[in-house]
């Protein structure tokens, strides 16, 4: 009785601090827009935003500071559920589906195309996998009072290397989710300070180590409830704000379908505009023309060196201005340097090119079921087919994948109770489903502001956040008088799915702070994200191998500090790959949970409620649907491809993409776990 009444004055001292928090957020936020009312630069309030939100989680971060195991690891096992469940819902929302989410919804629409998987299938498959978490996972991890993932495959199946197989599956999974986050935090710091986007990286990881590497997961769960407040903030604003310039009532996710009417009614006349066709024939020229470059490399190369050279003669004999030299010097420059870079490059704006000389640039129409006909001839019933099949296949990955994150499924051991995991599950979805309702809204609302607004202005009128988004990356956006009319077409702009949302405050004419509190969400979101997935990984190195397997003898004290310095050390490495920018946000997450689910959830969901399965199962059955998954993807990958001179475009099994190379990984896992525990019952896993 005595502890009962502690645990709720416990609670209530925390109801009374996140009151505070959140008022002190609003205040901060308000002040801040009566400084740019009364004529603060927008050139401090970037920086402004950045340094106060950071610092704030790291204020809170070494407050919370510990070198006990138990409250390093599991936060002392005495997180109540509705706080577990906030710290969850800002660990899984990421940089993707705050940054990118929207912008998958935008530029694939509901159900997407043959290549490309609609944003529905994420709301759908993530939202989905909680209830997997809930009613096969959590509670039963919990109920073990373990403290990682690999933690369960070395109790339940003994032995070796089930542990060091689930430890070296979770480095995997997780870095390539961490590299995605930091990734997201250097496009924000960057965007929000102005500083180059490797140094943007550096100030963000600088946050993430201040927030977790002193306390762990003690320090991490109070982060990212304070994160959680700000992304939701965040995202609801401008969401709101722009559903109230367009209809006249903030609430989006009741009132955005009339919108999707519009869409489909601007859609259908660009389709017919002359304009956009003449765009789209340019795009397939130039799609041709590269097509002919890669018939004969070398050649292609000389004649490409040959002329740029001759345009740098011809401007300085005829002096012209300094301008153009410059400018034609650096075309000469960023000519590729080999064969192996020509084809790379080509071989990608090839495609590109081919796919904006489709209808509406390769933007699929936003309403449409699915792309393709199911009445229409054989080709059209095929790529209906295709989609559907990848809408389902990313679905099912992504629900499966959720229930094998090794670092969401750790937030559930801090709970005090089974009970507690179960409710912390329910708090989770809700604060989740806050943010996800309203994703399909700001992706619509957004569509309709650039096909109302912006596309048929003039180049000479384009705002100015158009330019300063275009200098920090051309990659998120790009703008080209293709077709030399000076008039924007649908078909001459670019807009990456990374910076829709980043750039929806700018696009509905909102205050610069608005800008300024969407970054700060985004970088929430990151932050929140990258701290458990670092922890996992250091974890999983120093708890999970080099404890267990390399020097058992070291001391629970001196393992906390190990996890610490390797810590800081994934980070760094995190950093140096986010750096080279390796591809998009959301294919690089959902990639993660493809690897997650083929490599944990066969074994962890058979081995919960099936008696017979084995070590010597486990251990097959993980590595075989593991490998497959990382096979499917890798051949397909394009570099991968063009460094071993196989046919350009990828070769899908079923047309099924890579990102979902788990929908084959998962079943062979399953297969292999358990025809192995059955043939081999008796003999363990050394």
């Amino acid at each position: 009785m005595p502890e009962a009444r502690e645990y709720a004055d416990y609670k209530r001292r925390l109801h009374l601090m996140l009151a505070i928090y959140v008022t002190g957020v609003v205040t901060v936020l308000a002040l801040l827009a009566w400084a740019e009312q009364a004529g603060l630069s927008r050139f401090w309030l970037g920086p402004i935003f950045i340094f106060v939100s950071v610092m704030s989680y790291a204020a809170i971060g070494i407050s919370r500071r510990t070198s006990e195991p138990e409250e390093y690891y599991v936060a002392g096992r005495r997180i109540p559920a509705m706080y577990n469940g906030m710290a969850a819902a800002a660990d899984w929302m990421s940089a993707a589906s705050f940054i990118s989410l929207a912008g998958g919804l935008y530029l694939q629409g509901f159900s997407g195309s043959e290549t490309q998987t609609g944003g529905l299938a994420y709301l759908l498959g993530w939202t989905g996998g909680f209830c997997l978490v809930a009613l096969l996972v959590a509670p039963h991890l919990r109920r073990m009072n373990l403290h990682t993932v690999p933690d369960y495959f070395g109790e339940r199946y003994g032995g070796r290397w089930p542990r060091i197989i689930a430890a070296l599956s979770a480095v995997l999974c997780s870095f390539t989710y961490v590299v995605a986050q930091i990734y997201g935090i250097g496009l924000i710091a960057s965007r929000l300070t102005g500083v180059q986007f490797e140094i943007g990286i550096l100030l963000g990881l600088g946050g993430v180590l201040l927030c977790s590497f002193l306390g762990g997961m003690r320090a991490i769960t109070w982060t990212q409830v304070a994160q959680y407040v700000v992304l939701l903030l965040a995202f609801l604003i401008p969401v709101s704000w722009l559903a109230y310039k367009q209809l006249g009532n903030p609430l989006a996710p009741l009132v955005y379908g009339s919108q999707v009417a519009k869409i489909s009614e601007l859609e259908r006349k660009l389709a017919q505009d002359p304009a956009e066709r003449e765009v789209a024939a340019i795009h397939l020229q130039r799609a041709r023309e590269y097509e002919r470059k890669l018939q004969n490399i070398p050649k292609a190369l000389r004649e490409d060196r040959a002329a740029a050279q001759a345009r740098v003669r011809q401007l300085k004999a005829q002096e012209a201005d300094s301008d153009l030299i410059v400018r034609a010097n650096r075309a000469l420059a960023a000519l590729p340097k080999d064969e192996q870079i020509a084809r790379e490059q080509w071989t990608r704006a090839m495609q590109e090119n081919y796919d904006r000389a489709r209808p509406l640039g390769g933007v699929p129409r936003h309403a449409q079921p699915f792309t393709g006909d199911p009445a229409g001839d054989e080709e059209a019933r095929k790529t209906f087919s295709e989609s559907r099949m990848n809408f389902l296949a990313l679905m099912f990955c992504l629900m499966v994948g959720t229930a094998g994150l090794p670092h969401l499924l750790t937030r559930y051991y801090t709970t005090p109770t089974v009970s507690e995991a179960r409710k912390s599950v329910a708090w989770s979805l809700f604060f989740i489903v806050l943010v996800y309702i309203s994703v399909p809204a700001l992706a619509v609302l957004v569509k309709f502001e650039v096909m109302n607004n912006l596309v048929g202005s003039s180049f000479d009128a384009l705002p100015s956040w158009m330019a300063q988004w275009s200098r920090l990356d051309a990659s998120l956006l790009s703008v080209e008088d293709v077709n030399g009319d000076r008039v924007l077409q649908w078909g001459e702009i670019r807009l990456a799915a990374d910076m829709i949302m980043l750039a929806t405050p700018e696009l509905g004419g909102l205050p610069y702070v608005i800008s300024g509190l969407v970054a700060a969400g985004g970088l929430a979101a990151a932050l929140s994200t990258a701290d458990g997935l670092l922890l996992t990984i250091s974890n999983a190195l120093v708890r999970d191998i080099y404890c267990h397997e390399i020097r058992p003898t070291v001391r629970p004290e001196h393992r906390v500090i190990l996890s610490k310095f390797a810590l800081l050390a994934v980070a760094l490495v995190a950093a140096v790959v986010a750096s080279l920018k390796p591809a998009e946000i959301l294919p690089l997450v959902a990639a993660s949970f493809s690897l997650a689910a083929s490599a944990f959830v066969p074994a962890m969901v058979l081995g919960i409620f099936w008696r017979g399965a084995t070590g010597p199962g486990a251990v097959a059955g993980m590595v075989v649907g593991l490998s497959l998954t990382i096979c499917y993807m890798a051949i397909n990958a394009p570099a991968l491809r063009a460094l071993l001179s196989l046919a350009p475009g990828p070769d899908l099994w079923f047309g099924i993409q890579p990102i979902s190379a788990g929908v084959f990984g998962v079943p062979a896992g399953v297969v292999v776990t358990v025809l192995v525990s059955l043939l081999w019952r008796q003999k363990p896993v050394s």
